[in-house]
């Protein structure tokens, strides 16, 4: 009997020393169960490639960028290049106000008056049919270049209306527009005249937002620049037809 009793001690010790083996070779079951997933390569590096300044999602759709990168490419195109890129329906918004900027700077001021009428006609055209905003800012600064005299009542306050455009390149593109087209002028009273009724309109429209308007904002400190520009013509005798908020930021 004494003999049976020790045979089941051994039985049971070798049975403890089995199960104990796995756990002395290091093969922990639950630690197994409890092991990461394999690694994924770092992805770091193409992160950091999307969002790299040159490739950056500011700089691609940026319209200022755009137009000006365009037109330096089109510097040194020919007359009927730019002619044929401005009159194309299908070209890219970006590239037709870049070929019309172009020949703006390059052309526009010494066309004979034929050559005149018939890009007068196709200018007038594109601009009924644009739906940039970019193009038909170009287009409008062109016409009043081309000639003067005619445009510049229509032109201009469609530009002085641009300037409080949503879109802050837009807007300092009409800004841009006006004062070169005041520039080039010899402040003849009836354009100081134009300029004078047309802000002052606005001014009106937008009186109640001037009693808590920033003297610092850009675009109302641009409209002040104008203002002054048409009084220091007109007279100061225009400055009781404007609002009193306007006289206090002026």
């Amino acid at each position: 009997m004494r003999a049976f009793f020790l045979f089941l001690i051994l039985f049971f010790l070798g049975a403890l020393n089995a199960a104990a083996e796995p756990l002395k070779a290091g093969a922990d079951p639950a630690a197994s169960l409890a092991s990461p997933l394999p690694a994924v390569a770092d992805t770091g590096h193409v992160a950091a490639s999307l969002t790299s300044p040159g490739d950056s999602l500011d700089n691609i759709f940026d319209d200022r960028l755009l137009i000006d990168g365009y037109s330096a490419k089109l510097s040194n195109a020919p007359k009927d290049i730019l002619l044929a890129m401005i009159n194309d329906d299908s070209l890219y918004p970006y590239k037709k106000a870049a070929a019309i900027r172009v020949f703006r700077e390059r052309f526009a001021p010494q066309m004979v008056q034929s050559e005149r009428v018939i890009i007068e006609r196709v200018l007038l055209r594109q601009m009924e049919r644009a739906s940039s905003v970019f193009v038909q800012v170009e287009i409008m600064h062109t016409l009043v270049i081309m000639d003067r005299y005619r445009y510049f009542d229509a032109m201009v306050p469609a530009l002085v209306q641009k300037m409080d455009h949503y879109d802050d390149t837009v807007s300092d593109l009409a800004d841009k527009a006006l004062n070169h087209i005041i520039e080039a002028g010899n402040q003849r009273t009836r354009e100081a005249r134009i300029v004078f009724n047309t802000l002052r309109k606005t001014f009106f429209l937008a009186r109640k937002k001037l009693q808590n308007a920033d003297p610092n904002d850009s675009r109302l400190k641009k409209k002040i620049q104008l203002l002054r520009w048409s009084v220091k013509i007109l007279g100061t005798e225009e400055l009781k037809n404007l609002p009193k908020e306007v006289i206090n930021l002026m």
